[in-house]
């Protein structure tokens, strides 16, 4: 049975002392009102409490139908915009708008919810192992590249490739001729678009801030692990000296990130699958190596060393800031095989020697394609060499140097292969 309360049976009596009509309505002592009177009693009630009431709880349904996260607000089918009601075609249009939005909400805050995870970058250089972009161009021959390394050789001395790589240095970085593949190619990486003086106060700067293993698998290298679990913040202080250290730093942190989960999930297939096809190639001392890092968390690639080279030049390339030239001085000076690396001196010597074909209104010729180019045509012989070679005489020479001109110190000494080049750009 329904309950008057005090207050509704007083406001009762009130309207009913004002309309005679509501006084057969009023609460029957002991509760013996019917339901009928008691739900009329509990109307009229209602309709006369005070406004300020009726406003609290308008304003509190407005606020239900506010979404989180400053999304907007839901539509409300409370209250029709007419006295003729909704139809039932408004009513199931309303319906779908809603759940469109509660459903569009509910992806938002999820995604907003999920961990920041790093995917590799897919590889958008769109190059062709073994084919050059220039089919047709068939500069250089293998004796213009004999040549042309005769005469540099002649100025610069012999440079042939090392049987064994040193140690790794703690203060000079280079183009990864390091043992170490990861080591290699984080010092390739900050060796790019700045000085030799400058990379190695960045690579300094992560061995101070971080340290080195001491003892242990990994025993010189830097302690990449502590690197990949530091904030970016702390990797871009360590670095800031070299140079480009907001984007490197980035790069960086993510690099290792991949690396990492890449060592666990070759943990877990080496140790539940070891006789995966797959990784038949890898000798087992090599497989023992990685369990070993893996679960030490020493984070290596050193398992790049028995992939095939476009294997390794596709993986390199798939890390967050790692181009082409990069990814071939590693393959070049840390694995020792031949591959033909192009920087900012060898993409202009190698225009100016004819080399590259010439750039046309549809087309231009850039580092990455001539890369691509000149990784065919050079012979693999000569690769390590004229590589070399090519960035000393860029450096050096006062007449192949970047934007020198007939006004330069030196330039009067001449050039070695002066009769080969073409010289073409700005000049000082």
């Amino acid at each position: 049975m329904a309950r008057i309360t005090r207050s509704a049976a007083q406001a009762a009596l009130l309207a009913a002392k004002k309309d005679p009509q509501l006084l057969s309505d009023a609460p029957k002592p002991n509760g013996t009102e019917t339901p009928t009177e008691a739900k009329r009693i509990r109307s009229h009630s209602q309709k006369n409490e005070p406004s300020a009431k009726k406003q609290k709880t308008t304003k509190s349904k407005t606020e239900t139908n506010d979404l989180p996260h400053n999304l907007g607000s839901l539509p409300s089918p409370l209250t029709p915009k007419s006295n003729t009601g909704i139809k039932r075609e408004q009513l199931a249009d309303l319906a779908t708008d809603l759940q469109s939005t509660v459903d569009r909400t509910t992806e938002t805050i999820h995604a907003q919810q999920q961990p920041n995870l790093q995917k590799p970058k897919k590889n958008t250089y769109g190059l062709t192992p073994g084919l050059t972009p220039f089919p047709s161009y068939p500069r250089p021959t293998p004796t213009e590249c004999e040549q042309v390394a005769r005469l540099l050789t002649s100025i610069h001395g012999e440079i042939t490739p090392p049987t064994t790589l040193p140690e790794p240095s703690l203060t000079v970085t280079g183009c990864g001729e390091v043992p170490s593949v990861l080591d290699a190619l984080i010092r390739t990486l900050l060796s790019g678009a700045t000085t030799g003086k400058n990379s190695a106060m960045a690579f300094n700067g992560l061995v101070q801030k971080f340290g080195i293993l001491n003892e242990g698998i990994g025993k010189g290298s830097v302690d990449w692990d502590k690197v990949r679990r530091a904030k970016v913040e702390d990797v871009f202080e360590a670095i800031k000296r070299g140079g480009l250290a907001d984007v490197k730093s980035r790069n960086l942190k993510r690099i290792l990130d991949l690396v990492y989960e890449e060592n666990q999930k070759r943990r877990e297939i080496l140790t539940n699958n070891p006789d995966d096809p797959a990784l038949k190639s890898e000798p087992s001392t090599s497989k023992d190596y990685e369990i070993a890092c893996a679960e030490e968390n020493v984070l290596s690639l050193n398992h790049l060393h028995t992939l095939p080279t476009p294997t390794v030049m596709t993986h390199l390339t798939s890390y967050p800031g790692i181009g082409p030239k990069t990814a071939a001085c590693v393959i070049l000076f840390c694995l020792q095989r031949p591959c033909f690396a192009v920087d900012t001196h060898i993409f202009r010597i190698s225009k100016w020697l004819g080399w590259l074909p010439p750039d046309t209104a549809s087309s231009r010729v850039n580092e990455v394609t001539a890369f691509g180019h000149l990784e065919v045509r050079v012979p693999d012989g000569l690769k390590y060499s004229l590589h070399q070679l090519l960035i000393r005489h860029g450096k050096s020479c006062a007449r192949c140097r970047a934007g020198t001109g007939k006004g330069a110190v030196g330039w009067k000494e001449g050039c070695v292969i002066e009769h080969l080049v073409r010289r073409t750009g700005g000049r000082k």
